[in-house]
């Protein structure tokens, strides 16, 4: 198939591009580079160095013999993205350009109107792009299970048979996000189900747990073609961060009780579940929704693991929380489609998070300590907007 991977730069769409074009589709990928521009601007880079998207590229050919077309520009300029939907012709495109990170999208006003904005717009531009060109094209949407929030009942799904006043219907699962980022993904699944409905696009929505680890057979093949590590306050990974503090002999950091539960999956997971949707696609007018994640677990117990992993010692801190989400709370979500399909889980063990401290072992003298503490306050509103009466500078 030809496959358009957008955020083809970035720490999932980079792996997803050399994964799908090793199993011989014909790939592009489209980045504007802005996950790198984050980095600046919070003064932390990835844990493990990573190349320019063009060296990478020509190293992918140099390795495999395999070529990837590469499209640099933004998602928000609908004419950058009809333009390079109409030069590529993709018949399925893999959907990750989007702002990611909760703490980032909660830093201050102006943090959260450009996640939205970014998030939101883009999608809406491709959705435009796709019913304008070809409606065929099949859209693989990166979601979150972070859509769900944490209700007191199964999460479904996507959707949910309700009974009120004596009537039955099958509707959306009510959604109840816990950031700006989270929210802009929401607004995302009822634009992408609307297009569906209205102009008979076909869409997989995936929402997707908490990914961890770095390592893929594509990404082994050379260094240049390695992926991102985060661990910052900002755009870190709880196991990522737990790993990089046990490896510098510092506490591991649990945010509050410990016991807020979440949905987890191996790098190589994602990879395989975005190829089974790809390679299975919804039907013409066809919104179906996947949640994307293979175990739950709590963050002490992931900290606990990490201890019982390291080698040498390692201790457990609690710290406050800097998020507004329950401390205790129910957590069970479905996840048997992509199961259906042929999801064969790399389930958490030991001997994964080992090779995760021996990554952050190999690479720690790049560590910055002063990153890793989260310095977002949910609780807090912000913004750099000027009061009233007072000069601006020029």
């Amino acid at each position: 198939m030809r496959i358009l991977v957008l955020g083809g730069d970035g720490y999932l769409g980079w792996p997803t591009a050399l994964h799908l074009s090793r199993r011989g589709h014909d790939v592009g990928v489209v980045d504007s580079f802005a996950r790198r521009q984050y980095d600046f601007e919070m003064g932390v880079d990835s844990l493990v160095p990573i190349r320019s998207l063009q060296r990478r590229v020509r190293t992918w050919r140099e390795v495999s013999g395999l070529t990837i077309d590469a499209f640099v520009g933004d998602m928000t300029d609908p004419v950058f993205v009809i333009e390079t939907l109409r030069r590529f012709e993709p018949e399925a495109v893999v959907h990750f350009a989007e702002q990611r990170s909760a703490p980032y999208s909660m830093i201050d006003r102006q943090h959260a109107v450009y996640t939205q904005v970014n998030n939101v717009v883009g999608t809406l531009n491709l959705l435009y792009a796709i019913a304008e060109l070809d409606p065929s094209i099949h859209l693989v949407k990166l979601g979150t299970m972070g859509e769900y929030g944490t209700p007191n009942i199964d999460i479904e799904e996507g959707f949910i048979e309700i009974t009120h006043q004596g009537r039955t219907d099958v509707l959306p699962y009510p959604k109840q996000p816990g950031s700006f980022y989270h929210l802009s993904k929401v607004h995302d699944s009822h634009n992408i189900m609307f297009a569906c409905r209205i102009w008979g696009v076909r869409a997989t929505d995936l929402n997707q747990g908490i990914v961890y680890g770095q390592e893929t057979e594509e990404t082994l093949q050379h260094p240049d073609l390695a992926t991102r590590f985060d661990y910052d306050g900002v755009f870190g990974t709880v196991l990522n961060r737990f790993c990089v503090q046990a490896v510098i002999g510092h506490p591991l950091t649990v945010y509050g009780s410990g016991q807020q539960i979440r949905g987890m999956l191996d790098i190589r997971d994602t990879l395989a579940c975005v190829e089974l949707a790809v390679t299975n696609p919804a039907t013409k007018g066809e919104y179906r929704v996947f949640n994307q994640f293979t175990e739950s677990f709590s963050v002490g117990q992931l900290a606990e693991m990490v201890v019982d992993a390291y080698p040498g010692p390692a201790t457990i801190d609690h710290v406050a929380p800097p998020r507004v989400e329950k401390q205790e709370h129910y957590y069970r979500a479905a996840h048997t489609k992509l199961l259906d399909l042929g999801l064969v889980p790399h389930l958490l063990e030991a001997s994964t998070i080992r090779s995760m401290l021996a990554v952050v072992d190999r690479h720690r003298e790049r560590v910055d300590l002063d990153a890793i503490a989260p310095t977002v306050d949910w609780r807090r509103t912000q913004s750099t907007l000027p009061t009233a009466g007072a000069p601006v500078d020029a």
